[in-house]
Protein backbone atom coordinates (compact mmCIF):
# COMPACT_ATOMS: atom_id res chain seq x y z
CA UNK A 1 0.00 0.00 0.00
CA UNK A 2 -0.21 2.23 -1.89
CA UNK A 3 0.00 -0.29 -4.75
CA UNK A 4 -0.71 2.41 -7.31
CA UNK A 5 -1.92 6.00 -7.35
CA UNK A 6 -3.03 8.68 -9.76
CA UNK A 7 -0.74 11.62 -9.11
CA UNK A 8 0.05 15.02 -10.55
CA UNK A 9 2.87 14.22 -12.97
CA UNK A 10 3.19 17.70 -14.49
CA UNK A 11 5.45 19.68 -12.16
CA UNK A 12 3.82 22.99 -13.16
CA UNK A 13 0.94 22.14 -10.82
CA UNK A 14 3.33 22.03 -7.85
CA UNK A 15 4.46 25.58 -8.48
CA UNK A 16 1.18 26.88 -7.06
CA UNK A 17 2.24 25.24 -3.77
CA UNK A 18 5.34 27.43 -3.73
CA UNK A 19 7.78 24.91 -5.14
CA UNK A 20 10.83 25.81 -7.23
CA UNK A 21 11.91 23.36 -9.91
CA UNK A 22 15.19 21.47 -9.42
CA UNK A 23 15.99 21.40 -13.13
CA UNK A 24 19.24 19.47 -12.84
CA UNK A 25 17.44 16.55 -11.21
CA UNK A 26 14.91 16.31 -14.06
CA UNK A 27 17.59 16.52 -16.75
CA UNK A 28 19.66 13.80 -15.02
CA UNK A 29 16.60 11.59 -14.68
CA UNK A 30 15.66 11.93 -18.35
CA UNK A 31 19.15 11.03 -19.58
CA UNK A 32 19.51 8.19 -17.05
CA UNK A 33 16.19 6.53 -17.85
CA UNK A 34 16.82 6.88 -21.57
CA UNK A 35 20.17 5.15 -21.13
CA UNK A 36 18.53 2.43 -19.02
CA UNK A 37 15.93 1.87 -21.75
CA UNK A 38 12.85 2.27 -19.54
CA UNK A 39 11.97 5.89 -20.40
CA UNK A 40 8.39 5.11 -21.48
CA UNK A 41 7.78 2.63 -18.69
CA UNK A 42 8.82 4.48 -15.54
CA UNK A 43 8.54 8.19 -16.43
CA UNK A 44 4.85 9.27 -16.62
CA UNK A 45 3.83 10.98 -19.83
CA UNK A 46 2.79 14.15 -18.03
CA UNK A 47 6.31 14.46 -16.63
CA UNK A 48 7.96 13.55 -19.95
CA UNK A 49 6.03 16.26 -21.78
CA UNK A 50 6.07 18.95 -19.09
CA UNK A 51 9.08 20.71 -20.68
CA UNK A 52 7.72 20.91 -24.22
CA UNK A 53 7.14 24.67 -23.84
CA UNK A 54 10.36 25.75 -22.05
CA UNK A 55 10.50 29.13 -20.31
CA UNK A 56 14.27 29.27 -19.84
CA UNK A 57 17.57 27.86 -21.08
CA UNK A 58 17.50 25.37 -18.22
CA UNK A 59 14.07 24.09 -19.16
CA UNK A 60 15.24 23.89 -22.77
CA UNK A 61 17.98 21.48 -21.65
CA UNK A 62 15.31 19.29 -20.07
CA UNK A 63 13.28 19.45 -23.27
CA UNK A 64 16.37 18.45 -25.28
CA UNK A 65 16.89 15.43 -23.01
CA UNK A 66 13.23 14.47 -23.37
CA UNK A 67 13.26 14.79 -27.16
CA UNK A 68 16.45 12.74 -27.42
CA UNK A 69 14.84 10.02 -25.32
CA UNK A 70 11.76 10.08 -27.54
CA UNK A 71 13.93 9.80 -30.67
CA UNK A 72 15.82 6.83 -29.23
CA UNK A 73 12.58 5.09 -28.28
CA UNK A 74 11.14 5.75 -31.75
CA UNK A 75 14.23 4.22 -33.41
CA UNK A 76 13.93 1.09 -31.26
CA UNK A 77 10.21 0.75 -32.00
CA UNK A 78 10.70 1.27 -35.75
CA UNK A 79 13.39 -1.42 -35.75
CA UNK A 80 11.04 -3.75 -33.86
CA UNK A 81 8.30 -3.14 -36.44
CA UNK A 82 10.69 -3.83 -39.32
CA UNK A 83 11.98 -7.06 -37.76
CA UNK A 84 8.52 -8.33 -36.90
CA UNK A 85 7.16 -7.40 -40.34
CA UNK A 86 9.85 -9.58 -41.90
CA UNK A 87 8.93 -12.35 -39.47
CA UNK A 88 5.26 -11.96 -40.36
CA UNK A 89 5.97 -12.06 -44.11
CA UNK A 90 7.90 -15.31 -43.81
CA UNK A 91 5.12 -16.88 -41.76
CA UNK A 92 2.46 -15.83 -44.25
CA UNK A 93 4.46 -17.34 -47.11
CA UNK A 94 4.41 -20.70 -45.33
CA UNK A 95 0.72 -20.37 -44.47
CA UNK A 96 -0.09 -19.68 -48.13
CA UNK A 97 1.88 -22.75 -49.28
CA UNK A 98 0.37 -26.21 -49.87
CA UNK A 99 1.79 -27.28 -46.46
CA UNK A 100 0.95 -24.61 -43.85
CA UNK A 101 2.30 -25.39 -40.36
CA UNK A 102 1.23 -24.70 -36.79
CA UNK A 103 4.62 -23.08 -36.21
CA UNK A 104 3.94 -20.58 -39.01
CA UNK A 105 0.53 -19.78 -37.57
CA UNK A 106 2.10 -19.17 -34.18
CA UNK A 107 4.79 -16.98 -35.75
CA UNK A 108 2.08 -15.00 -37.55
CA UNK A 109 0.20 -14.42 -34.30
CA UNK A 110 3.27 -13.37 -32.31
CA UNK A 111 4.60 -11.06 -35.02
CA UNK A 112 1.20 -9.42 -35.52
CA UNK A 113 0.84 -8.79 -31.78
CA UNK A 114 4.32 -7.31 -31.51
CA UNK A 115 3.77 -5.04 -34.50
CA UNK A 116 0.50 -3.78 -33.03
CA UNK A 117 2.12 -3.15 -29.63
CA UNK A 118 5.06 -1.26 -31.16
CA UNK A 119 2.75 0.86 -33.32
CA UNK A 120 0.62 1.69 -30.29
CA UNK A 121 3.70 2.91 -28.43
CA UNK A 122 4.75 4.97 -31.44
CA UNK A 123 1.30 6.55 -31.53
CA UNK A 124 1.63 7.39 -27.83
CA UNK A 125 4.85 9.29 -28.50
CA UNK A 126 2.92 11.79 -30.58
CA UNK A 127 -0.09 12.04 -28.30
CA UNK A 128 -0.43 15.01 -25.96
CA UNK A 129 -0.28 14.34 -22.22
CA UNK A 130 -3.54 14.01 -20.32
CA UNK A 131 -5.25 17.35 -20.07
CA UNK A 132 -5.95 16.99 -16.35
CA UNK A 133 -2.23 16.67 -15.56
CA UNK A 134 -2.57 13.36 -13.73
CA UNK A 135 -0.85 10.06 -14.42
CA UNK A 136 -0.96 6.68 -12.74
CA UNK A 137 2.23 5.41 -11.13
CA UNK A 138 3.34 2.10 -9.63
CA UNK A 139 6.34 1.22 -7.44
CA UNK A 140 9.49 1.88 -9.46
CA UNK A 141 7.89 4.76 -11.40
CA UNK A 142 8.80 8.42 -10.98
CA UNK A 143 6.71 11.37 -9.82
CA UNK A 144 7.31 14.99 -8.82
CA UNK A 145 7.59 15.38 -5.04
CA UNK A 146 7.35 18.63 -3.07
CA UNK A 147 10.05 18.93 -0.39
CA UNK A 148 11.85 21.62 1.58
CA UNK A 149 15.55 22.04 0.82
CA UNK A 150 17.39 21.21 4.09
CA UNK A 151 20.07 23.80 3.27
CA UNK A 152 17.97 26.80 2.21
CA UNK A 153 14.51 26.04 3.60
CA UNK A 154 12.94 26.68 0.18
CA UNK A 155 10.25 24.44 -1.25
CA UNK A 156 11.52 22.38 -4.16
CA UNK A 157 9.99 20.15 -6.84
CA UNK A 158 12.12 17.05 -7.39
CA UNK A 159 11.51 13.91 -9.50
CA UNK A 160 11.66 10.83 -7.29
CA UNK A 161 11.30 7.10 -7.73
CA UNK A 162 8.32 5.58 -5.95
CA UNK A 163 10.24 3.05 -3.85
CA UNK A 164 12.62 4.38 -1.27
CA UNK A 165 16.23 3.29 -0.93
CA UNK A 166 16.85 3.58 2.78
CA UNK A 167 20.22 4.68 4.22
CA UNK A 168 22.76 1.86 4.02
CA UNK A 169 20.80 -0.04 1.38
CA UNK A 170 22.13 -1.20 -1.97
CA UNK A 171 20.34 -2.29 -5.11
CA UNK A 172 20.63 -5.87 -3.86
CA UNK A 173 18.93 -4.90 -0.59
CA UNK A 174 16.03 -3.43 -2.55
CA UNK A 175 15.52 -6.72 -4.38
CA UNK A 176 15.28 -8.47 -1.03
CA UNK A 177 12.87 -5.85 0.39
CA UNK A 178 10.70 -4.62 -2.51
CA UNK A 179 7.97 -3.19 -0.26
CA UNK A 180 9.89 -0.03 0.65
CA UNK A 181 7.33 2.13 -1.17
CA UNK A 182 5.17 1.75 1.96
CA UNK A 183 6.36 3.47 5.15
CA UNK A 184 4.10 2.11 7.87
CA UNK A 185 3.20 4.61 10.56
CA UNK A 186 3.95 2.05 13.27
CA UNK A 187 7.49 1.59 11.85
CA UNK A 188 8.45 5.27 11.62
CA UNK A 189 10.47 5.15 14.84
CA UNK A 190 12.35 2.00 13.80
CA UNK A 191 12.73 1.14 10.10
CA UNK A 192 12.23 4.76 8.99
CA UNK A 193 13.83 6.56 11.93
CA UNK A 194 16.64 8.08 9.83
CA UNK A 195 14.14 9.80 7.54
CA UNK A 196 11.13 10.52 9.76
CA UNK A 197 11.42 13.95 11.31
CA UNK A 198 13.99 14.96 8.68
CA UNK A 199 13.13 14.19 5.06
CA UNK A 200 9.41 14.87 4.60
CA UNK A 201 7.68 15.34 1.26
CA UNK A 202 4.26 15.51 -0.36
CA UNK A 203 2.86 13.96 -3.53
CA UNK A 204 -0.45 15.29 -4.82
CA UNK A 205 -2.92 12.59 -5.89
CA UNK A 206 -6.61 12.21 -6.68
CA UNK A 207 -7.17 8.49 -6.16
CA UNK A 208 -5.33 5.30 -5.26
CA UNK A 209 -5.59 1.66 -6.30
CA UNK A 210 -5.29 -1.62 -4.44
CA UNK A 211 -5.32 -5.31 -5.23
CA UNK A 212 -7.62 -7.18 -2.85
CA UNK A 213 -9.03 -10.68 -2.52
CA UNK A 214 -12.44 -10.97 -4.14
CA UNK A 215 -13.93 -12.80 -1.17
CA UNK A 216 -12.75 -10.07 1.21
CA UNK A 217 -14.25 -7.41 -1.03
CA UNK A 218 -17.51 -9.38 -0.88
CA UNK A 219 -17.08 -9.66 2.92
CA UNK A 220 -17.24 -13.44 3.06
CA UNK A 221 -15.00 -16.45 3.68
CA UNK A 222 -13.60 -18.68 0.97
CA UNK A 223 -15.82 -21.68 0.29
CA UNK A 224 -14.18 -25.13 0.29
CA UNK A 225 -12.19 -25.63 -2.92
CA UNK A 226 -12.42 -21.97 -3.96
CA UNK A 227 -9.24 -20.26 -5.13
CA UNK A 228 -8.18 -16.89 -3.74
CA UNK A 229 -8.80 -14.51 -6.65
CA UNK A 230 -7.38 -10.97 -6.67
CA UNK A 231 -9.22 -8.00 -8.14
CA UNK A 232 -8.20 -4.36 -8.49
CA UNK A 233 -10.24 -1.58 -6.91
CA UNK A 234 -9.84 2.18 -6.97
CA UNK A 235 -10.49 4.44 -3.97
CA UNK A 236 -11.61 8.04 -4.45
CA UNK A 237 -12.20 10.62 -1.72
CA UNK A 238 -15.62 12.02 -1.02
CA UNK A 239 -15.84 14.96 -1.18
CA UNK A 240 -13.63 15.04 -4.30
CA UNK A 241 -10.34 16.78 -3.58
CA UNK A 242 -6.61 16.72 -4.23
CA UNK A 243 -4.85 14.56 -1.66
CA UNK A 244 -1.55 15.72 -0.17
CA UNK A 245 0.05 12.33 0.48
CA UNK A 246 2.60 12.31 3.31
CA UNK A 247 5.93 10.86 2.15
CA UNK A 248 9.49 10.22 3.29
CA UNK A 249 12.35 10.63 0.84
CA UNK A 250 16.07 10.13 0.41
CA UNK A 251 18.80 11.17 -2.04
CA UNK A 252 21.03 8.24 -3.02
CA UNK A 253 24.56 9.13 -4.11
CA UNK A 254 25.92 7.81 -7.41
CA UNK A 255 27.81 4.51 -7.43
CA UNK A 256 29.91 2.71 -10.02
CA UNK A 257 26.75 0.93 -11.20
CA UNK A 258 24.13 3.69 -11.26
CA UNK A 259 23.71 7.50 -11.19
CA UNK A 260 22.43 9.40 -8.17
CA UNK A 261 18.67 9.62 -7.71
CA UNK A 262 15.89 10.61 -5.33
CA UNK A 263 13.39 8.08 -4.03
CA UNK A 264 10.35 8.19 -1.74
CA UNK A 265 7.79 6.12 0.13
CA UNK A 266 4.19 6.94 1.02
CA UNK A 267 3.33 6.78 4.72
CA UNK A 268 0.41 4.48 5.51
CA UNK A 269 -1.85 3.87 8.49
CA UNK A 270 -4.40 1.33 9.62
CA UNK A 271 -7.39 1.56 7.28
CA UNK A 272 -10.52 3.57 8.00
CA UNK A 273 -13.67 1.39 8.19
CA UNK A 274 -14.66 1.83 4.53
CA UNK A 275 -11.21 0.77 3.25
CA UNK A 276 -11.09 -2.21 5.60
CA UNK A 277 -14.58 -3.25 4.51
CA UNK A 278 -13.36 -3.23 0.90
CA UNK A 279 -10.75 -5.83 1.82
CA UNK A 280 -7.56 -3.85 2.36
CA UNK A 281 -5.49 -3.49 5.53
CA UNK A 282 -3.59 -0.22 4.89
CA UNK A 283 -4.42 3.32 3.77
CA UNK A 284 -2.42 6.31 2.57
CA UNK A 285 -2.30 9.39 4.81
CA UNK A 286 -3.50 12.60 3.18
CA UNK A 287 -2.51 15.52 5.41
CA UNK A 288 -4.58 18.66 5.77
CA UNK A 289 -3.45 21.56 3.54
CA UNK A 290 -3.05 23.80 6.58
CA UNK A 291 -0.42 21.38 7.92
CA UNK A 292 1.72 21.48 4.78
CA UNK A 293 4.29 23.96 6.13
CA UNK A 294 4.75 22.09 9.40
CA UNK A 295 5.01 18.74 7.66
CA UNK A 296 7.63 19.89 5.14
CA UNK A 297 9.76 21.58 7.82
CA UNK A 298 9.90 19.07 10.70
CA UNK A 299 11.90 19.49 13.88
CA UNK A 300 13.70 16.17 14.59
CA UNK A 301 13.36 16.71 18.32
CA UNK A 302 9.59 17.30 18.15
CA UNK A 303 8.29 14.14 16.54
CA UNK A 304 5.07 14.33 18.53
CA UNK A 305 4.02 17.26 16.34
CA UNK A 306 4.58 15.20 13.19
CA UNK A 307 2.67 12.22 14.56
CA UNK A 308 -0.17 14.61 15.38
CA UNK A 309 -0.31 15.72 11.73
CA UNK A 310 -0.43 12.11 10.53
CA UNK A 311 -3.10 11.22 13.06
CA UNK A 312 -5.33 14.10 11.92
CA UNK A 313 -5.70 13.49 8.14
CA UNK A 314 -8.21 15.14 5.82
CA UNK A 315 -11.81 14.28 6.53
CA UNK A 316 -12.50 12.16 3.46
CA UNK A 317 -14.61 9.06 2.95
CA UNK A 318 -12.89 6.71 0.47
CA UNK A 319 -15.44 5.30 -1.93
CA UNK A 320 -14.35 2.30 -3.95
CA UNK A 321 -15.23 0.55 -7.19
CA UNK A 322 -13.82 -2.22 -9.35
CA UNK A 323 -11.53 -1.05 -12.13
CA UNK A 324 -12.25 -2.08 -15.69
Amino acid sequence: MCYSAEVISDWHRYERLGGSLVLSAFVKLFWARNKAGDWLKVVPKGMRDSFMEPRSAGEQSAKDAALEAYRDVARILELEIAEQTERLTKAEVVLASPKPTKKAANEQRIASNKIAAAKAKLDELGTAAQSDGFDRIWPGHYAPVLIRDPATGERQIVPMRYRCRLPGWTRATELEKPGAYNARRDKLSTVWRQLFGRNHGVVVATRFYESVSLHRLQQRELVPGERDVSVEIVFEPEPRQELFLACLWRFAEATDDEPDFYSFAAITRDPPPEVEAAGHDRCIIAIKPENLDSWLDPAPGQLADQYAILDDPVGAYYQHRLTK
